[in-house]
Formats: structure tokens, sequence, C-alpha cells
């Protein structure tokens, strides 16, 4: 079973990219299941530091095979200029491949992303506007273009010809001829980095490689199992690595949920344990808490562990990883939400909708800094004791523990999957 799944179990920007970039180095192939460029990654290394949108993180550490699977929705555009970026900073990206049955965001997915939200006004859901619902919405409808069909342009001028009265009907006009020239254009640089994927990860998958497949967005913004209607157009949850790269679940061994030491949401939706004012403005400074691509401030609040047992449920995590807990250094206290006051017996999300109010237990703070900490012995008795209430709730290891940004800034514990040239620390 050598599929290790790494997915996110809050509502969002929990620090994928960077324990992607880490495990990486144990890897053959990182590959993106689902999302879109709305999904924003960082990775510091030394005094550099990458924003990835669509890429698989592991480009940085240098995975020979960085697979953008059927499952994921790219404007080509966006993805050139990324490769461009990526280029220009020295990052080696022959080795990026665009499944030929991921689906294209068009120019007018955008329009139609904007003019959707702009139309709901006050119940604004909070997108990026990058067509990303919109493309998906295609692809349901099976009105979609795929990256394949950028081999026939002929066959590109006939889905734009099927498109362009469906969009006039709905106020966007449609200039063929001028999508029809940028397509011919974006052609001849993206086909180069376009394959047939799914027969890539098997021939990794057969010759004993290892494999890293990386989520976008977190647990909570899953299209079905999320705050619905205030999530994503993707399924986000580690179920999704199967059908969005085309392998069976028999391949994957580990699934790590990635967890950041407090709650943060951005855009629009529910979240139970927001803190207003001083608080909430401290964690925000102290995390850096703004959005990759949107460069929108989060909004922030203190642990959820109940909706962290939910998404570590729902997606069978069998190791978490714990990320920004140095952000908590200094406070006194930290207070944990650990139960809900909802008399509802529904779902979590609609618990949550439902205006679920956060029961808090305030555990003590370490008062030190532990950016310099490499190994679980030499953390703080308190931080130790945060990390172990977290896996005493949950049930699950926390296997890696993020104390800074840059990539070394990482504590490896035993039994860890995917150690990449690091002793691990008991």
């Amino acid at each position: 079973m050598p599929v290790t799944v790494v997915v996110g179990l809050q509502w969002g920007d929990e620090g994928k990219g960077r324990i992607v970039d880490y495990l990486s180095r144990g890897a053959d192939a990182v590959a993106r299941f689902g999302g879109g460029a709305n999904a924003g990654h960082t990775v510091r290394v030394g005094e550099e530091t990458y924003k990835l949108r669509i890429v698989p993180s592991g480009v940085v550490a240098g995975v020979s095979q960085c697979i953008i699977g059927p499952g994921a929705v790219v404007s080509p555009s966006g993805l050139l200029a990324e490769l461009a970026t990526l280029n220009r900073c020295g990052v080696d990206t022959s080795g990026v491949w665009l499944s030929d049955l991921a689906h294209l965001i068009m120019p007018y997915h955008v329009e139609m992303d904007r003019a959707l939200e702009k139309d709901r006004a006050e119940g604004a859901l909070g997108t990026t506007g990058n067509g990303i619902g919109p493309a998906y919405a295609d692809r349901v409808a099976r009105c979609g273009m795929r990256a394949g069909d950028l081999r026939d342009l002929a066959s590109c001028q006939a889905i734009l010809e099927r498109r362009k009265v469906p969009l006039q009907q709905i106020g966007i006009s449609l200039d063929l001829n001028s999508i029809a020239m940028q397509l011919a254009a974006l052609a001849d640089s993206l086909l180069p980095h376009v394959c047939d994927t799914i027969a890539l990860l098997h021939q990794t998958l057969r010759g004993g490689g290892r494999i890293l497949a990386e989520g976008a967005q977190g647990t909570m913004l899953d299209v079905g199992l999320g705050t619905y209607p205030y999530v994503t157009s993707s399924v986000t949850v580690a179920g999704g690595a199967s059908a969005g790269l085309g392998f069976g679940p028999k391949h994957v061994e580990h699934v790590v949920g990635v967890v950041k030491a407090y709650s943060t949401r951005v855009g629009s939706g529910p979240l139970p344990t927001e803190l207003a004012g001083t608080e909430g403005e401290t964690l925000r400074t102290r995390g850096a808490e703004v959005g990759v691509v949107t460069g929108r401030p989060r909004r922030c609040g203190w642990l959820d562990l109940p909706a962290l047992k939910y998404a570590a449920q729902i997606n069978g995590a069998t190791h978490l990883a714990l990320t920004k807990l140095d952000v908590l250094d200094d406070l006194e206290r930290i207070p944990v939400c650990t139960a809900y006051r909802t008399g509802s017996p529904a779902s979590l999300p609609f618990a949550i909708e439902a205006g679920a109010q956060p029961q808090c237990e305030s555990l003590p703070g370490w008062n030190g800094t532990i950016g310099s900490v490499r190994t679980w012995s030499e953390l703080p008795h308190n931080a130790r004791s945060y990390v172990a209430y977290l896996e005493q709730y949950i049930g699950l290891p926390v296997s890696y523990i993020s104390v800074g940004p840059e990539r070394s800034q990482i504590i490896v514990r035993g039994g860890a999957p995917l150690v990449p040239r690091v002793a691990a620390s008991a």
C-alpha cells in the first residue's frame, strides 16, 4: 500500500503545502487530486518562499513526478504563468504533468463566477472568483472542455460553439474567435505537460514507488460533507484521492490529516470559535493569517475539537500533522472548544449552521519560544500537554509538529509515515 494521502482537517489554510513539501522527500510522485488555483500552498525553504496555486507542492523538493490529476480544474494561462514563475526561481518544472482528463477553466467561467457572486449580494459565499465552481458545474453538466481536447483544436471550437447560446441566455457574450485563438496560442506551451497521468501513476505503483496524494482546501469546505453552502466545489476529503487520481482505495496506507493549532477561515460561512477583537487580531498577526491566493485576512478562533474529530473520522485519518504551534507561544492560557451547546440531533455541518455555541476548556500555555526545538522531548511540558490533549480527544497520534514556517522547523515523532531522511524522536 504505497499511497499516503495528505488532507486538511479544518476550513483550509492548515499548512498542507509545507507538510507535503516535507514529506515529498520520501516520495517518488506527488499528485494533486482536486480543486483549482483557488487553493494556495506556501512553502518556505531558507530565505526563499514559494506560493503555489495548482502545481503540487512536491515540485519545490525536486520530486520527479508532480501530477495534477483528473479531479482538478485548471486555468491553462494560470498554470503556464505559475510554471514560468517557478522556472524563474530556479525550480525544475519538467516533471509537472497535467491529466488529459482534467477540466479547463475558461474565461467565461470566471465571468460566470463573479456574476453569480454579485447576484448573491448579502448571501455571497466568498468565492475567489477564479471560475472554479462554474468549471465544475460544466463538468457535471457534460459540457466542459478537458486538457486533452487541446490536442484537437477543432474539437475545442465545437465545444465553444455549443456553449455560446446558453451563455448568451445568462448575459455572457462569447467571442469564439478570440477564445479559440487564445487556446491555440496556449496549446503549444501546455501540451508538453499534458499526458495520461493515470498510466503514469500506475507505472509508479507497479514499480514499487511511493505516492503522496495532495488535497486542496479543507474537510469543512468539502462540497458534500462540509459547512454547505459555504464550501468549495470539489471533493476535499481523502476519499476523493482515488476518484481524483484514478487508483483504487486498496493502495492507500496512511491518511495524514493536517490541523492548525487554532482555527481559521477565509470568506463567508460559520466559524464556531471565531474571536473578535484583540485575541483574534493577535492570532492573525502572529500567524501571518492572510490568504495565499486572495490576500484576504483570515478569520481566527480557538481550536475546534468537535469539528476536528468529525473531519478525522470521515477522512479515515491515521496520523495528524499539527502546524503553527509556535503561534501560541507566550499565551498564559489557551482555550479549546470541546463541545457545542446544541440540542440538535443533526449532523455536525447542520449543527454548526444552526449556530452551535462552543463550550471551551482552558489549557495552560508554555510562555516560551519553541521555534528552535527539533525533538518532542525538548518541547516545554505544557506544549506537550497541549498536543497530548488533542491526541486523546481525537484518538490519533500527532506525528508531525510544525514550530515555524521554514522547512526544517518540523518535529517528527516515532511511527510517522514517509519520514524523509530525518531521525524520528519518540
